[in-house]
């Protein structure tokens, strides 16, 4: 699929975009920046959370182009312009995680190590920060260093209800409903629901502008998660919640946590990093969950601790 291109949204002029195929066969669609800043300061590759897709990136792009980094970006499989494995396209859904860490390594292997220019960074959102930080344990990494944005750590359910809802969703995948949407989930979208009320941001043009996207281009859509796409997730986080998971992590690491997240748990991001011996975290009051598709003024904090945490960025000079 080509990047869509919209008058809201235009695609960064210069790049390069194509499909991948990861070692099972799937299909995955990348797109990769030269930076506009005259210094290069190196690569970011960025990787969205789940439902959304490379076009929902485009300012960020421009904001890490301007700052001299060359920028690539995967679409995981299953959403975005890669391969959707259900009839039903709109079912988010995955076997286990351990597929998007398939996709993670083609994208590396095929589109960053052989055409983007070292050192190597990344920044990724939600389920993107769940798969980066599991992949922080194996040696060597590609990264120097890596920025968690709102990482899916734990989902903002009460603790007691956690083992029972992960229990049900095990139970559920071994009598036959691996495939089903999640309990009160449908095809809808995600993140085109009317403004008011939403969990993902409080700038109602950011949000407008990806509606949008999916409007001109119902096939970038993703609704919600299927069954057997919740009894992964859990296990993702359990491993990385476990209390032997962090130590392993070699990775310099910065998390950043949006203080009004009603979608994934802050708490677990100020746990995770306390306990990790190469990760700091710091909270962005009154952000909602997509802190870089916020206000400005969200935005130029999450920018100036990313500037402040990663080689190259302008305050390093």
């Amino acid at each position: 699929m080509d990047l869509v291109d919209i008058p809201e949204n235009p695609v960064p002029s210069g790049v390069v975009s194509g499909m991948i195929e990861a070692s099972d066969g799937v299909q995955l669609r990348y797109a990769r920046w030269r930076p506009t800043a005259r210094k290069s300061a190196g690569t970011v590759c960025v990787f969205p959370g789940r439902s959304e897709f490379i076009e929902k990136y485009f300012e960020v792009i421009s904001d890490l182009r301007r700052r001299g980094f060359t920028v690539a970006v995967l679409d995981w499989r299953g959403q975005g312009g890669s391969q959707r494995p259900l009839r039903n396209r709109r079912k988010g859904h995955v076997d286990t995680f351990g597929q998007f860490d398939k996709d993670l390594a083609a994208f590396m292997e095929t589109v960053v190590l052989p055409d983007c220019p070292p050192p190597f960074f990344a920044l990724a959102h939600s389920m993107g920060g769940n798969i980066l930080l599991r992949n922080a344990v194996r040696a060597p990494s590609w990264f120097e260093r890596q920025v968690l944005s709102a990482p899916m750590l734990q989902l903002t359910i009460p603790e007691r209800r956690g083992p029972l809802v992960f229990g049900l969703a095990e139970v559920l995948c071994l009598t036959g409903f691996a495939d089903a949407f999640v309990p009160g989930g449908g095809a809808t979208a995600a993140g085109t629901a009317p403004f008011p009320g939403n969990p993902l941001t409080s700038d109602p043009v950011r949000y407008r502008r990806c509606n949008r996207i999916v409007e001109v281009e119902p096939a970038l859509g993703l609704g919600s998660p299927t069954i057997s796409w919740l009894r992964a997730a859990g296990a993702a986080m359990a491993e990385v919640m476990d209390p032997d998971f962090p130590p392993r992590v070699h990775v310099p690491t910065l998390m950043i946590a949006a203080g009004g997240d009603t979608v994934v748990s802050s708490r677990a991001i100020e746990t995770l990093a306390f306990r990790m011996k190469t990760g700091s975290h710091i909270v962005i009051p009154g952000a909602r969950h997509e802190l870089l598709m916020e206000q400005d003024n969200i935005r130029e904090q999450f920018w100036a601790a990313f500037d402040a945490f990663v080689p190259g960025s302008p305050v390093f000079g």
